[in-house]
């Protein structure tokens, strides 16, 4: 490593980012299902997008939450593989959105569990109580809570000297990622994240989990199996994108704080996992599971005769 590199970065202009050090022979093989998990949510959530345009039938509260879901998933994806990632501004400013998407993402999964609690615990008062101004007041809502409590993150990072290195071993510009880089105590901004784990994440999973506590309650007050068995598969495709989000998210979390005796490959290739699995998974999981979604998607590609 060239001397420019280790020393004399109190404030580095740039950041290089490794990718997955001691990789770089697969990398070739790598870009593949990384580029491929990248079309997919791409080419998936568009067709959300534009299914539900033009469906009347789903305009409905649930699927303009999958909306600002896909539209969210795109911006996610698409801020984890930009051009370059050179400029120290460009890095902070990845940073900012990633980290702000992906608190959107857990808002609207909370946002969709409230609207399962509704359409199941209150049925007749689902379109009253889910009004369109309603809806919108709640994407807001996510919008601007995630955009206020991610703020610190840049500026957390900026204020730290780099004397080390400017060196990143990971593919993205993650705040702790690029804090490790400090030659000073970071603790602050460690702690911040936590309270950002457990205040965003932490808070929507209880709310999440309030929902369904309540949702189940009603279930298993049906009156046959077969009616449990129809109501509870209307939270099925919520569920496998709770899953699909929550898990490796508290999963990468906890062990880049703590793991400390966990390879550096396998803590990188977890952290981009979590984030680009979830967006490819979404239109998939909603495509499948939905009848309205999947029935139009197949219109789409089939041709009936008049």
């Amino acid at each position: 490593m060239s001397e420019s590199n280790t020393t004399n970065f109190t404030n580095p202009s740039t950041f290089i980012l490794l990718g997955i050090p001691g990789l770089e022979a697969a990398y070739v093989w790598i870009s593949i299902p990384f580029c491929t998990m990248y079309i997919i949510a791409i080419l998936g959530n568009f067709t959300i997008l534009f299914i539900v345009k033009r469906e009347s039938s789903l305009h409905v509260p649930m699927y303009y939450f999958l909306c600002m879901l896909a539209v969210t998933d795109l911006c996610l994806s698409t801020s984890i593989l930009p051009k370059t990632l050179s400029i120290f501004c460009a890095c902070l400013t990845q940073m900012y959105f990633i980290h702000c998407f992906s608190a959107m993402e857990s808002g609207i999964l909370m946002a969709m569990a409230f609207d399962r609690f509704v359409a199941i615990c209150h049925p007749l008062r689902h379109s009253t109580i889910l009004t369109y101004s309603v809806v919108a007041k709640i994407g807001l809502a996510v919008v601007l809570r995630s955009g206020i409590i991610t703020l610190p993150y840049p500026f957390l990072a900026r204020r730290w000297p780099y004397c080390r290195t400017n060196i990143i071993p990971h593919f993205y510009c993650g705040h702790i990622a690029v804090v490790k880089l400090a030659c000073a105590d970071f603790s602050i901004s460690s702690y911040y994240g936590l309270f950002d784990l457990l205040s965003v994440i932490g808070m929507d999973v209880f709310f999440i989990t309030v929902s369904y506590t309540l949702i189940l309650k009603v279930i298993f007050c049906l009156p046959t199996k077969d009616a449990q068995l129809k109501t509870f598969g209307t939270c099925i495709s919520h569920l496998c994108a709770i899953l699909a989000l929550y898990i490796p998210d508290f999963f990468s979390s906890l062990t880049h704080r703590f793991g400390h005796n966990v390879p550096r490959p396998f803590l990188v290739l977890i952290a981009s996992v979590n984030l680009l699995v979830p967006p490819m998974l979404h239109p998939i999981i909603y495509g499948v599971r939905t009848k309205q979604m999947r029935d139009r998607l197949l219109q789409l590609f089939t041709y009936k005769e008049t």
